[in-house]
């Protein structure tokens, strides 16, 4: 039995399954990220996150779902995993270099500019993607874009109204979005406030999703209705968004170690 250290971590009720593979690589796969990933009979998480060493920045994170697919980004795993490593961090990941700044009980990650373009999120076909000329029941025009990952944003005059758990899946799973996608649902109390409700593709309705919230900040920026700062509201609690003069987009948050353990992968094969 060969034991594996891990570092099970939150960000608003985010939860990841941390393991640092710098020393000594790791190979998952799906079945074992499904396995782990149980609440049940694994160790339970949102996401597993695996720190890596990096050729181009000071380290590489792999983020799984927890069906067992790989993605290319995640914003709270970013966060946590800044938290974690502390001080300043160029970070690389499959949906591009990120810079983090850890703060006292949690961290800011630059998480890039957005991506427009109908190709970029992606979709089957070309759209307009500040509103894109489709509807599921009362849901309609969301915002379509790529923060790493692809996101369809829906603004409503009342998120909680939404039934989120019901409609999500449809739309994850439509082919206009052949990478699947994940469902944010937004509505906006003011300037610089926005309460926030997200479908993760491959993970299901979650507490808290950074990529979720830098996508509505951009969503609705783009559209004319916060400032340049926005504090976003999940059902776990508050993100702070800020979008610089240049485009790029700052996620800020708590992010905190739950616990620590070891666990035999082998037995999760």
């Amino acid at each position: 039995m060969a034991l594996r250290h891990f570092i099970k971590m939150h960000g608003l009720g985010n939860d990841f399954l941390v393991i640092d593979a710098r020393a000594e690589p790791v190979t998952l796969s799906e079945t074992q990220v499904r396995r782990l990933a149980d609440r049940h009979t694994g160790i339970g998480f949102d996401q597993l996150i695996v720190i890596e060493p990096s050729a181009v920045a000071d380290v590489r994170l792999r983020f799984w779902n927890s069906d067992g697919g790989e993605v290319a980004a995640c914003g709270n795993g970013s966060r946590a995993a800044a938290t974690l490593l502390g001080g300043d961090r160029r970070i690389e990941t499959a949906g591009g270099l990120l810079d983090g700044h850890a703060v006292a009980g949690g961290a800011e990650v630059d998480m890039g500019k957005a991506r427009w373009d109908w190709d970029q999120v992606p979709l089957a076909y070309p759209m307009d993607t500040a509103a894109l000329p489709l509807a599921w029941d009362d849901l309609a025009a969301p915002s379509a874009l790529s923060v790493g990952n692809p996101h369809a944003v829906f603004f409503v005059s009342d998120a909680a109204a939404v039934a989120l758990e019901a409609i999500g899946p449809t739309i994850e799973h439509d082919p206009v979005f052949p990478e699947r996608v994940n469902v944010g649902i937004a509505q906006v109390t003011a300037r610089d406030q926005m309460i926030l409700r997200v479908w993760e593709r491959g993970a299901g309705a979650t507490l808290a999703c950074g990529t979720g919230a830098v996508a509505a900040v951009a969503a609705a920026r783009r559209r004319g209705l916060v400032d340049a700062r926005v504090r976003v509201s999940l059902p776990g609690g508050d993100l702070v968004i800020t979008c610089r003069d240049d485009g790029h987009l700052l996620l800020a948050g708590p992010a905190v170690i739950a616990f620590t353990g070891d666990v035999d992968l082998e037995r999760y094969a």
